[in-house]
């Protein structure tokens, strides 16, 4: 058939990839945004998005090139890329119910490797679809380009360029624009955008009318307009906050009490802000032990450092319970911190960092009598913070007879679970390792130090302390430490597999949550089961 006009030059069939190669760059990061909250953005969740949007691209490309050589006609490119766009456009208005939907069905059918699971089939149905018809560029438009043997090299080459140009352009837009200005679901639909508006062009300067045109721009229009809610968490009532930073999902929620922090819409509160002044009844209260154990009470000063500050209710706590005690944080992700101020009144004088606890930790020669890491999000380990090496760092950091405290919020049951890597890690790292785990959490809090004395001094400073609600929670607390043995379970910075262990803990979490349910469908069938809800 005669060539189109508009592709007559080459230029317009480069511009093609290169949008084409942005938007798939974009629908991938895009992904990884709308999963996060649901399933974490470990390196795990990480591996099935790149491996899903691979299988698709790799079978785009075959049946893309096969189809091109059956029936070159650009008019199916162009109506594939008005598909794909359709499809990206109604993510933002059904993914989330996609998730919800396939989360719930696998939650019920597998035992094991939920996340894998839920992640790589929530995958599967919303992206690979349109990531295949955008794999089907390449080879298209290498049969509409190469006119001659001669130049084909450097025609393939030019498309290669345009696209890994596009990809390159497409991975720091969304990362660094229209995700922290806009959102996921707008940065979808600005891709979804571009992708319409490339194949309308194509259609009327060829003068074709195309149906799908007009549905297109009808599904995008539409999904302006009823994007229901930005909400993640769209059953969610009175949220006081939930937005996106470069880093992380956030979400506020407030009642009459308290204040909380969520990073992830399934499971996990962050940070938690009591509105009474009082202890929180958290992992927080039992922390306030490694001051007592660096000596705040005989002391004139004592200097804490918080790695993963977070809304900073630690620091909080120390300003309110310890005079003579000086706190500064650092955490990666400034929005949170920004959120610290306006919602959990974390005081303006407590300075907080911008940066990477490991990297900060390099970047200064300060010593401190408390260091504090609060760095694990559910499977979210930072695993150049859970490494040999990082805690020679944060000793060479401590004072003779500073204490490290550690908050691991996961309980693991089997042999070589994820605290016991992490304390054993620690115990070769530190001569003096004590844990006591927090009621009514899965967290577990673990006191590190070169002093063989801490516990002595803990005592000496519980019996000076003059707050009594302090005092008292203390002194329950202090008789449920428990000396740790050394294991040989070590990680260090070339081998570090917290994303597998972290994994293991939250299927028996999730295991535990659920066996009530599955036994209720059990014995009673569905209608017992939406009873129950």
């Amino acid at each position: 058939m005669e060539k189109r006009k508009i592709l007559r030059n080459k230029f317009y069939l480069y511009l093609t990839e290169f949008f084409s190669g942005m938007s798939v760059m974009a629908v991938e990061l895009g992904a990884s945004r709308l999963l996060a909250p649901y399933f974490s953005s470990s390196q795990i969740v990480w591996t099935i998005i790149i491996g899903t949007i691979m299988i698709a691209m790799a079978l785009g490309n075959i049946y893309g090139g096969k189809s091109a050589d059956k029936n070159p006609n650009p008019d199916k490119l162009y109506g594939r890329m008005i598909l794909a766009a359709i499809w990206i456009a109604l993510i933002p208005v059904v993914g989330k119910y996609i998730i919800i939907g396939i989360s719930a069905v696998i939650i019920f059918s597998v035992n094991s490797n939920f996340l894998i699971w839920a992640a790589f089939a929530a995958c599967m149905a919303i992206f690979v679809f349109p990531l295949f018809l955008l794999g089907t560029v390449t080879p298209s438009l290498v049969k509409y380009t190469v006119d001659d043997l001669e130049d084909s090299g450097k025609t393939v080459g030019m498309l290669n360029a345009f696209n890994t140009i596009g990809s390159i352009i497409g991975t720091f837009v969304p990362t660094f624009v229209t995700i922290p200005a806009v959102g996921t679901s707008i940065t979808f639909l600005i891709f979804a955008g571009i992708l319409l508006v490339l194949s309308i062009i194509y259609f009327a300067s060829s003068k074709v009318k195309s149906a799908k045109a007009i549905v297109g721009v009808v599904v995008l229009v539409v999904s302006c307009f009823v994007r229901n809610s930005d909400s993640f968490a769209f059953w969610e009532e009175d949220l006081t906050y939930e937005g996106e930073s470069v880093y992380n999902y956030l979400q506020v929620k407030e009642n009459e009490d308290a204040v909380y922090l969520s990073t992830n819409v399934l499971f996990g509160v962050q940070s938690v802000y009591e509105k009474a002044d009082n202890l929180t009844g958290m992992y927080y209260d039992y922390a306030m032990a490694a001051p007592l154990m660096a000596g705040v009470n005989r002391k004139d000063h004592l200097d804490a450092l918080i790695l993963g500050m977070g809304t900073g209710t630690f620091a909080t706590q120390c300003d309110r319970y310890f005079d003579g005690m000086s706190t500064e944080g650092v955490e990666i992700d400034e929005d949170i911190t920004k959120l610290a101020t306006e919602y959990f009144h974390l005081s303006e004088d407590i300075p907080v960092y911008t940066y990477d606890g490991r990297a900060y930790l390099n970047a200064v020669d300060k010593k401190y009598d408390v260091i504090m890491v609060d760095a694990y999000q559910d499977i979210t380990i930072p695993f150049q913070m859970s490494s040999v090496e990082f805690f020679r760092l944060v000793r060479e950091h401590l004072n003779p007879d500073g204490v490290m405290v550690v908050n691991m919020n996961m309980r693991g049951q089997e042999e070589g679970n994820i605290n016991q890597y992490l304390a054993d890690t620690i115990a070769s790292v530190f001569s003096e390792v004590y844990t006591v785990d927090v009621k009514g959490s899965t967290n577990r809090e673990l006191f590190a130090s070169d002093n063989p004395d801490m516990l002595t001094v803990f005592e000496e400073n519980l019996a000076l302390e003059q707050n009594r609600e302090l005092a008292s929670f203390m002194d329950g607390a202090c008789e449920d430490f428990t000396a740790y043995r050394a294991g040989s379970y070590i990680m260090t910075d070339d081998k570090a597999p917290v994303e597998l262990l972290g994994m293991e803990v939250i299927d028996d979490l999730i295991g535990d949550e659920v066996t009530y349910y599955k036994n209720l469908y059990e014995t009673e069938g569905l209608q017992g089961l939406l009873n129950a809800f």
